[in-house]
């Protein structure tokens, strides 16, 4: 798994509950180490041990952190970058919700050994889609449910997700848009302010 992937995940656990946790987290999952390198490549088990081990630590579901680790990767200022990157997917959420599919290419362009999740994007009708996500890290689904709710608030739209479990392409997420313009979203300029 790449040191990126690991890194957000400690970086999650830090920036949302703090070094304590990260540091609780990182000896019950046994890793020897106290800090992922970003550009390092390390065994998946290790990622599935540190979730498995924050799922623990904080008693809750595992798919409840992976998806609460979806809506960080969106919302934190931190990760601004990475939001940024994502609205460049398209004006409206549903434009976003379509380019879905070019992302893990996208992502390619930046670091070639990078692996993301395969995503493909199935249009069932007037605001009614459902996304397969096929990757090595089970649960990705439930990430990818945080990342989508988060997205469709910063659109401003109202949609209704659900995780309806793994088939043969994937973890499925049916998502239906209830409606495009629900809210206000979060303010986005294509240049960055700077000062």
């Amino acid at each position: 798994m790449h040191g990126l992937i690991n890194r957000s995940i400690q970086c999650f656990l830090r920036d949302t509950y703090g070094p304590a946790l990260w540091a609780d987290v990182a000896r019950e999952a046994r890793l020897g180490f106290d800090s992922f390198e970003a550009m390092l490549t390390y065994d998946p088990r290790l990622t599935d041990a540190v979730i498995a081990a924050a799922a623990r630590c904080l008693d809750r579901p595992r798919d409840t952190v992976l998806e609460d680790l979806g809506t960080y990767l969106v919302s934190h200022p931190n990760l601004e970058a990475l939001r940024r990157l994502l609205r460049f997917g398209g004006v409206t959420f549903v434009d976003f919700l379509h380019s879905l599919e070019d992302l893990p290419g996208r992502g390619r362009l930046a670091l070639p050994d990078l692996d993301l999740p395969h995503l493909r994007l199935a249009d069932l009708g007037p605001g009614e889609f459902a996304l397969y996500c096929q990757a090595t890290l089970p649960g990705v689904g439930h990430v990818m449910m945080g990342l989508l709710r988060a997205m469709a608030d910063d659109y401003g739209a109202l949609a209704l997700l659900d995780h309806q479990g793994t088939g043969p392409e994937g973890e499925v997420i049916s998502i239906a848009l209830l409606e495009q313009r629900f809210a206000e979203g979060r303010r986005f300029d294509l240049a960055v302010r700077l000062g």
